[in-house]
């Protein structure tokens, strides 16, 4: 929890100036169990009451550890760089009264703002999935906010602990640059890309870089944790832009600027566009059962299945309710069905609205699906983030639904032989149902009359 000091510095005053919000991928509006203190699904960024930035002052060159304990023990912030057991250089830190610094990371120490864990693919229902090793470090990163407009924001990798110091040891990767100040690496890095185009449907994925300790941009190492630091890329920086994603090795968080969120929908508008579909009664047209989506809390949660849940076929788009035929596989429930509509095969899952307001692109109508979960926002939306790859392990990169950050499948082919990322799905109102029957029932009368016909005139061939 805050300590007083922290929630006096963090709390919005009564005009508050918002800076941005930092929303984790993988979850929908929330965490499985709820968003608890400094651990949730989204952090807001609000101008303190106090300015608590700092920046770099003075220079030591140390030659003994007793000599950089005594600078590091003088309650200011600083950051140490083992060179070897004889060399540490350390960087002090002064107060800067023009910016407002927020700290990320898994620790629950008091100068961590906001508590990331590792997200767990799929939307865990229930107790979370513990971790048995985690790969966020506990002071992860820190983002500087001017205080004053524009509001930039600035990302940087590692985090200032209790003793106001980041140590950089003999094995981390540091270096000294050109002009004479040292920097560094974390040790699964810190690594940020900003959308080409902002965070809008036109929006194109930027290339993933490294942030190092001062806020210089690099190239990838060959793998996470390699001890040797990419290039510098000199015509690029630390600035955080509306849509970028800051990955942790573990958790990936996007930067939504106070004004981008101005322009994404609401949880009123999310609500509203819930209650439209449900109003128009779409009826499973096999079963004729009325469908609707459950509410916004138990979207969330990815709580037990209500009767009425749409279910849709993955291959086609067709949505039906819950039914327990049509299987051609073994290896699960639905694994594997087969469409009564078109006889197309393919997985079979629930449907759940995307609640995250954050995650989308427009305002459009939730009309289409990730593959293989089932999450559903708007089709700009759906194709924005089938196209982010989001850092996976040590080196790999996929796509992945932001709602439960399940990987998008690459392999479930469609209609057309191409890759299904996605599907759009077709609900069938109540009065299309009644329309159909209607034109089935004088169609399958026309074919027994012409069947009667048929055998008279066999029988009187005969």
């Amino acid at each position: 929890m805050f300590s007083s000091s922290q929630e006096e510095h963090c709390a919005p005053s009564k005009d508050p100036v918002k800076y941005g919000e930092l929303v984790v991928l993988g979850y929908n509006g929330s965490l499985p169990n709820g968003d608890r203190g400094r651990r949730k699904s989204r952090f807001a960024l609000y101008r303190r009451t106090k300015a608590n930035g700092v920046k770099p002052s003075t220079v030591h060159i140390l030659s003994t550890p007793q000599a950089s304990k005594a600078v590091n023990c003088k309650g200011q912030h600083s950051i140490s760089y083992t060179l070897s057991r004889n060399q540490t250089v350390v960087v002090e830190y002064s107060h800067d009264k023009d910016t407002d610094m927020f700290q990320i990371g898994r620790s629950t120490e008091s100068p961590i703002d906001f508590v990331v864990t590792d997200t767990i693919a799929g939307g865990q229902e229930g107790e979370e999935t513990p971790i048995t090793q985690s790969t966020i470090s506990r002071f992860a990163c820190r983002v500087v906010c001017e205080r004053n407009p524009p509001y930039t924001a600035r990302i940087y990798a590692a985090g200032f602990d209790s003793s106001k110091n980041i140590f950089l040891g003999e094995k981390a990767a540091k270096w000294k640059n050109p002009d004479g100040h040292m920097d560094g690496l974390t040790t699964n890095g810190v690594l940020v890309m900003h959308p080409k185009g902002g965070f809008t449907e036109e929006s194109k994925p930027g290339v993933w870089r490294e942030i190092s300790v001062c806020g210089d941009v690099y190239t990838l190492r060959e793998t996470r944790s390699a001890q040797t630091p990419g290039k510098l890329v000199e015509n690029e920086s630390n600035i955080l832009q509306d849509g970028s994603l800051v990955d942790l090795c573990g958790a990936t968080l996007l930067w939504r600027t106070a004004e981008g969120l101005f322009h994404t929908p609401t949880q009123k508008h999310l609500e509203a566009l819930r209650q439209e579909i449900n109003a128009a009664r779409p009826q499973c047209p096999v079963g004729l059962n009325t469908l609707a989506f459950p509410s916004m809390q138990r979207s969330r949660a990815l709580s037990s299945l209500e009767d009425k849940q749409p279910w849709v076929y993955l291959a086609c788009g067709h949505v039906h309710g819950y039914h327990n035929w049509g299987h051609r596989s073994e290896q699960g429930p639905n694994t594997q069905r087969e469409c009564p509509m078109c006889r197309v095969v393919g997985p079979y899952v629930p449907l759940w609205l995307g609640c995250e307001p954050a995650f989308y692109v427009d305002t459009g109508a939730p009309t289409h699906a990730f593959v293989p979960c089932g999450h559903v926002c708007s089709e700009k939306s759906v194709k924005y983030w089938a196209e982010i790859p989001l850092p996976h392990g040590t080196h790999a990169f996929h796509a992945a639904c932001p709602f439960c950050a399940t990987q998008l499948s690459l392999t479930q082919g469609c209609s057309n032989g191409g890759p299904l990322e996605y599907v759009s799905f077709w609900f069938l109102p109540k009065r299309n149902i009644l329309s159909i029957l209607k034109k089935l029932s004088s169609i399958m009368l026309h074919l027994y009359h012409k069947a009667f016909q048929d055998h008279l005139i066999i029988s009187d061939f005969v």
